[in-house]
């Protein structure tokens, strides 16, 4: 985990700090998260402590002496400082996704987690900007499953491993060509009538 940290810091300048881990209950097969919580509800996936945001760090150095003394720790990402983060459920993501690229909409890296969600990385502001943006486009923001991830939060980066569903995955992964993130205003669009659609289809079920 320390090198995919490291990786994350050097490579993208992505600020990085060590989240919880998952660990076997005195040696059997169950699985918990290290916070020591039995209803914990982001297990192996959430920060160690409050201190969190004063530990992120860019520095792929400092990201591997962090990880020398947490080597299991889960690989946690902030939000709001070189990337905000648009979540919505995985069915609307991989339709938004196909359609952005039929248009050849920019695209950021974007992840998919076993709870079954999907997160586009744009650059920062996203979360003052989406719910004028939605309204703009003809929806009401609480009526749509769109979220998004700006100053004070994080996101879990992969391979960090989420309960015992499975790891985040790059759904587009990180490559030099999506070096340059796009701004919410490019994509939100095809992801709020993905999110739209979804809607609908739960509403006539």
């Amino acid at each position: 985990m320390a090198e995919y940290a490291a990786r994350y810091a050097e490579e993208r300048h992505w600020d990085v700090f060590p989240g919880t881990w998952l660990e076997r209950v005195d040696g059997s097969p169950v699985l918990r998260c290290s916070c020591g919580d039995a209803r914990c509800e982001a297990p192996g996936a959430h920060p160690l402590d409050g201190r969190w945001s004063g530990d992120a760090t860019g520095s792929a150095t400092a990201a591997r002496r962090m990880w020398a003394k947490v080597p299991h720790a889960s690989v946690l990402l902030p939000t709001g400082r070189t990337f905000d983060a648009v979540d919505v459920p995985e069915t609307a993501g991989c339709l938004a996704l196909a359609r952005m690229e039929r248009l050849a909409l920019p695209l950021g890296p974007v992840t998919s987690t076993p709870d079954g969600r999907m997160l586009f990385l744009v650059l920062p502001g996203a979360a003052k900007k989406v719910p004028a943006l939605v309204r703009g486009l003809g929806w009401s923001p609480g009526a749509l499953d769109l979220a998004t991830r700006g100053e004070g939060g994080w996101i879990a980066a992969p391979p960090t491993r989420m309960g015992t569903k499975g790891s985040v995955q790059w759904a587009c992964a990180p490559t030099a060509a999506n070096r340059w993130l796009p701004d919410v205003e490019e994509i939100v669009a095809p992801l709020a009538y993905a999110a739209g659609r979804e809607a609908a289809t739960a509403r006539a079920s």
